[in-house]
């Protein structure tokens, strides 16, 4: 079956009634996590995106503590799956300065780990491509947060 385009379900939601949207909606929560933790986002956490933020950065800080410290691989797996779940959280945001804060926040988070990631040279290269990465994020945000950004921005690098 061929899914299809975002406009074609635009225009066919406009014929259903309120409450059948509703019922879609309830039915599309119940196959994915990602679609409840969307829906969750949109209902409840998208009018303070603040409040947003220090929930993820408090997960974040959760998942860190957590890491199996007692090898490199385990630690590559952790830090992985913890970018992958920010850059998740990142796409329900879908705010620019939302993704550059909490880049920010797990290159801060990743730079004072310990045992430290100088001595790996995967987990310090995904430290260096994240920043990269924010680094070009930081001139599509508003003047003011530009500055404040680029500052953090320059204290992680070496």
């Amino acid at each position: 079956m061929k899914a299809a385009t975002v406009a074609q379900l635009k225009k066919e939601l406009q014929y259903k009634s309120q409450d059948e949207v509703l019922q879609l909606c309830l039915r599309l929560a119940r196959f994915k996590k990602e679609n409840k933790e969307l829906l969750t986002y949109l209902l409840f956490e998208s009018d303070s995106e603040e409040g947003y933020i220090e929930t993820v950065k408090e997960e974040i800080d959760q998942m860190f503590s957590e890491i199996n410290v007692n090898s490199y691989f385990y630690i590559k797996k952790s830090v992985r799956k913890i970018l992958r779940t920010i850059k998740k959280y990142i796409r329900y945001s879908g705010n620019k300065s939302t993704e550059v804060e909490l880049l920010l926040y797990f290159c801060e988070k990743l730079k004072s780990f310990r045992p430290s990631i100088n001595r790996n040279t995967t987990l310090k290269n995904l430290y260096t491509r994240q920043l990269e990465y924010i680094k070009k994020k930081i001139p599509l945000l508003h003047e003011d947060l530009q500055h404040d950004y680029g500052a953090i921005l320059e204290e992680l690098h070496y």
